[in-house]
């Protein structure tokens, strides 16, 4: 994928790989490459794998334990009821909950994310899938500009909206939601060595009460994908449909030049 000079901005890519009796998801942005693998049969996970290649708090990688424990012997079908969220390091919770949905798939599924930098308050958000552009929205400030139907929203009142989409809408909008307040952060100045709690209490494995206090933000954090010629999983490239940015247009209609690949 390749951006103009001046499109800075968060970059985030997820791939979901069906496979017989395990199924793995993985995903890489400015602050995270994780990966978790769901060994499973007759619709129950016998095992949970999981790695953090990189991870922006110095606890994070206990989490992986967390998350065995929350699913090992689970049914797929009920992962999404499962949860636990906060008491697991919420990327990987994600990346296990998008392997259960998508265990009885045949084919891989890639999610290319992007989201501009603010300028004067008004940031763009979009999410392909498989090559195709299913979401771009466009925020002044909290509230959203466009499309005409989420007007005036802010992020914390889609719900009803993306309670009307099919299932791999209801996927795509959650994970592009979340992803549209993780880019956030590059507009944050966190030092390495800074004290987990110097955020708030609570909000996943790291930031739970007796752990932050022992957390500090990892020197090796932070990754801008944004810098042309650097990509998230990009030694995975070949399961990502090329996305074009056209540098004239103001909407930015990408352009798929190549097929995507299976594994």
């Amino acid at each position: 994928m390749s951006y103009p000079a001046h499109h800075g901005g968060f970059r985030r890519r997820i791939l979901i790989e069906p496979a017989t009796r395990h199924v793995t998801a993985e995903l890489e942005d400015d602050y995270h490459r994780m990966v978790v693998t769901l060994h499973h049969a007759d619709g129950i996970v016998g095992q949970v794998d999981a790695e953090m290649k990189r991870a922006p708090w110095t606890l994070c990688p206990g989490a992986v334990a967390q998350l065995a424990a929350t699913f090992s012997g689970e049914p797929l079908a009920d992962f999404a009821r499962r949860g636990e969220k906060v008491q697991n390091c919420t990327h990987l919770h994600d990346l296990a909950l998008f392997a259960a949905a998508h265990a009885d798939r045949q084919a891989a599924t890639s999610y290319e994310i992007y989201v501009t930098d603010a300028v004067e308050k008004r940031r763009s958000t979009k999410l392909w899938r498989n090559g195709t552009l299913v979401f771009d929205w466009h925020l002044d400030g909290d509230l959203f500009r466009s499309p005409c139907d989420m007007a005036g929203l802010n992020m914390g009142e889609l719900n009803p909206w993306i309670g009307t989409l099919d299932p791999a809408g209801k996927e795509a909008a959650r994970i592009l939601r979340w992803a549209s307040i993780l880019a956030l952060g590059r507009g944050m100045s966190i030092p390495a060595g800074l004290s987990a709690t110097a955020f708030p209490s609570g909000s996943c494995y790291n930031f739970q009460p007796g752990r932050a206090s022992k957390s500090t933000r990892r020197p090796d954090a932070d990754v801008d994908f944004s810098v042309p010629g650097l990509a998230p999983l990009a030694d995975r490239g070949d399961a990502f449909c090329p996305v074009i940015f056209d540098p004239v247009s103001s909407d930015e209609r990408p352009t798929i030049s190549g097929k995507r690949k299976r594994r």
